[in-house]
């Protein structure tokens, strides 16, 4: 019998070490974080990029429950072209007041599954020009070992956040910014 209690308890440990924590934490690395910008004016398309200075998150597989923040330097911005970056920083960004944009995500809309394919929501606060916007950010996470690569879609309509429009007399651009988020995230050990 005590032999039978022994091996009971050890299936039942066994069992529960295989089962994931609540919790899942990840870092992001910044070193394989790409944000990148199109906007679109009359005559031809505007591309660049920022820079992520810091990232993590924390979410809950079975509520949903998520926290953490994504830090972009909004004073890295460039489009390659010095006299449009200067406006850009100046007049639209201002990103001397301004240094930081960041989303702080609340919850994850959908499952993230811990190997394979996940297309999921992230909700929450995305903080621009010193004001915060509820947003809800699609993604397509790919889980592989602890390692998560996430592709995030979305559009900024910046003139409508607050922000100057940098179109001109002769010149028109679009009054939404898309975005283009691709990363990497590491489960914290």
């Amino acid at each position: 019998m005590m032999k039978l209690m022994h091996l009971a308890c050890a299936a039942m440990m066994a069992a529960a070490s295989s089962i994931p924590a609540a919790d899942t934490v990840l870092q992001i690395d910044a070193s394989q974080t790409k944000v990148e910008f199109t906007l679109s004016d009359v005559l031809h398309t505007v591309h660049g990029s920022f820079l992520l200075k810091r990232g993590d998150m924390r979410f809950d597989a079975a509520t949903g429950k998520a926290s953490g923040e994504l830090v972009v330097d909004a004073t890295s911005g460039d489009s390659g072209s010095g006299a449009r970056d200067r406006n850009m920083h100046k007049n639209v960004l201002e990103s001397a007041r301004y240094p930081e944009i960041v989303f702080r995500p609340d919850r994850v809309e959908g499952k993230v599954t811990l190997q394979g394919t996940s297309h999921v929501g992230l909700h929450g606060k995305f903080s621009i020009h010193g004001a915060e916007h509820e947003i809800t950010l699609p993604a397509v996470v790919e889980a592989d070992s602890g390692e998560y690569k996430a592709a995030i879609a979305f559009a900024v309509p910046y003139v409508q956040w607050g922000m100057k429009s940098p179109s001109t007399l002769f010149l028109r651009v679009s009054d939404k910014v898309e975005i283009s988020i691709h990363t990497v995230a590491r489960a914290a050990r």
